[in-house]
């Protein structure tokens, strides 16, 4: 059984939202990049977790190979992360321009798995925290042919079959996917696996396979490109409302609101 498992680069969000709440997130003089070089990259937390879901299903027993994948040079670091955790394999895609788009990313991820072979299962996070657009897993199932699966947070095989436990604002519903299909995960999925020491320093040996957009024969896919970003002003205010008895507060609270139409 072959899973694929995608997964991005992406800047701590933690870290950037620090900066942004004390003021100190600054956009560079081309209007679209941080100049903070102190925020770390790391792996996007739903494709962690979507890593994550590929290792339970080893541990419950299905025999699998768990080849990670990514799109854009330099990815490294967070594809030996992979390997500590439990990768079999990883591979690094470099498309020809280093913008690319969803479009582009699932054109190229697409194009791996076909050269590659069939699929039993591809697994990613259900978006990433840096555009949170959640779009590359639909174009890429839309384009392998395979039925998507979206917001999951476990699943089971039963033979050539999978259920998948799926999470809706009215609770959890259990899908039934016959063959091959992708999945996107979800933070219920639960907090991933932590390499050891031992793990950690033998990843360090393990090299990514790189593959060119060339080398999958894709060109051209890129529609949409990052004109400008910018770190918006904030205003706070905070009003208290005072009153002799609670009972007071509450009702010129509840007045209050009513007056600012949020309640009828």
């Amino acid at each position: 059984m072959k899973i694929y498992v995608f997964v991005k680069r992406v800047l701590d969000p933690d870290a950037v939202n620090n900066y942004a709440l004390v003021g100190k997130l600054e956009i560079g003089a081309d209007g679209r990049s941080l100049t903070q070089t102190a925020i770390p990259d790391l792996m996007n937390a739903y494709d962690e977790q979507a890593l994550e879901v590929a290792l339970r299903l080893r541990d419950a027993g299905t025999e699998c190979t768990i080849h990670v994948v990514t799109v854009g040079a330099d990815r490294t670091a967070i594809l030996r992360h992979a390997a500590s955790i439990g990768a079999d394999e990883i591979s690094e895609i470099v498309p020809e321009d280093p913008e690319v788009d969803v479009h582009t990313t699932a054109a190229l991820l697409a194009a791996f798995v076909r050269q590659k072979g069939t699929p039993d299962l591809v697994l990613c996070g259900r978006q990433a925290s840096d555009d949170d657009q959640g779009v590359v897993p639909a174009l890429v199932a839309e384009a392998l042919g395979l039925p998507l699966v979206n917001v999951a947070k476990a699943i089971e095989k039963h033979g050539d079959s999978y259920r998948v436990t799926r999470v809706t604002p009215d609770g959890d519903e259990i899908v039934a996917v016959e063959g091959a299909a992708v999945v996107t995960l979800s933070n219920e999925v639960g907090d991933p696996r932590y390499p050891t020491a031992a793990k950690k320093l033998k990843a360090r040996r393990v090299s990514p396979e790189v593959v060119t957009a060339s080398d999958l024969g894709v060109s051209g896919a890129t529609r949409t490109k990052l004109v400008q970003q910018f770190v918006p002003d904030v205003e706070q205010n905070c009003e208290f409302i005072e009153g002799a008895s609670p009972a007071e507060i509450a009702d010129r609270l509840i007045e209050r609101l009513r007056e600012d139409r949020v309640l009828p």
